[in-house]
């Protein structure tokens, strides 16, 4: 269930049409229509080759289309809400050789808005100055297989508020054993989201609504197997593995609507998290959350990224 910020109501529910005119839908019922439209019914229409069969996931809860958008990337795809001003899953095929790619890409953190989006709907840098929470990827950049793909990580339409403890510990395990695993299989379809459930969910700046729970699913299509990690965005939280079916019945998302019936009942064996493949737990410590730090930290990144231009253009 989508909801708003904390003691806020939840999101009104769509109604249906009017009895006075026939078969026409109005008000509101219009409104959910047209936004369940703007999503193409085929990745084809879209972005080609990020979805197992071309076929996206099905929002099955009504209220989580509204206002919804799809984008397009390089390496991977979001839903995004206007709602929640956050993504609600991002889709990814990874292959032995983009993980390949990924690991040689070095890390350049360089968050930015999304100018695709509306701008009422869209979360801003700001947002998250000073509020606890990292900014946390659903596409995550280490698997990204190229500068321009890793940049476009960085767009906020692809990131959350995330508890720190969890982005930096479990979360980024999490990540790393679905690499590992892609690397070892040849190839896998990813799904990753967030669902925000309960009577009422946390907003950072009244804006940006905060997922209580964090998921990531995988299809191997090669043996058939699918299953998901499920988390709490908290720290000290425990991650367990769920069907494709329980999945849904907790985020009102099936990720992968292609698939049997049987596949999607059975969760498959998941590997333990591990953490950092590349030696970047460095890159990874807990920083201050200052202004201070924060402007010097981004000064000498776009520094060093001004740097790694020229050389480029020289060599």
């Amino acid at each position: 269930m989508l909801l708003g910020p904390r003691g806020s109501k939840a999101l009104p529910a769509p109604r249906g049409p009017s009895r006075t005119s026939g078969s026409r839908a109005s008000g509101p019922a219009l409104c959910l229509l047209l936004a369940v439209l703007a999503v193409p019914a085929s990745a084809e229409e879209a972005c080609p080759g990020l979805f197992a069969g071309d076929r996206l996931p099905v929002l099955t809860n009504p209220k989580l289309a509204v206002r919804t958008r799809l984008l397009c990337f390089e390496a991977f795809a979001v839903l995004h809400s206007g709602a929640s001003r956050t993504p609600l899953y991002a889709a990814e095929h990874l292959t032995r050789a983009s993980i390949v790619a990924a690991r040689a890409v070095a890390r350049d953190d360089a968050f930015h808005e999304e100018d695709r989006l509306p701008p009422g709907d869209r979360s801003q840098l700001e947002d998250y100055v000073h509020s606890g929470f990292d900014r946390g990827h659903l596409a995550p950049a280490g698997d990204m297989p190229s500068p321009q793909a890793q940049a476009e990580s960085f767009s906020l339409a692809n990131v959350v508020p995330q508890n720190r403890a969890f982005n930096r510990g479990l979360w980024s395990g999490i990540e790393e054993s679905v690499r590992r695993l892609a690397g070892e299989r040849g190839a896998l379809y990813v799904v990753t989201g967030a669902a925000f459930n309960g009577g009422s969910v946390d907003a950072i700046k009244s804006r940006v609504l905060v997922p209580t729970q964090l998921y990531k699913a995988l299809y191997d299509p090669a043996r058939g197997e699918a299953g998901a990690y499920l988390a709490p965005n908290r720290g000290g939280g425990a991650w367990r593995a769920v069907s494709l079916d329980e999945l849904r019945g907790a985020t009102g998302i099936d990720v992968f609507p292609g698939l049997s019936a049987d596949l999607k009942a059975r969760a498959m064996d998941l590997p333990e998290p591990r953490e950092f493949a590349r030696g970047d737990a460095a890159e990874r410590r807990p920083r201050s959350d200052t202004w201070q730090d924060w402007f010097f930290r981004e000064l000498a990144r776009a520094f060093g990224k001004a740097l790694r231009d020229v050389l480029r253009s020289i060599f």
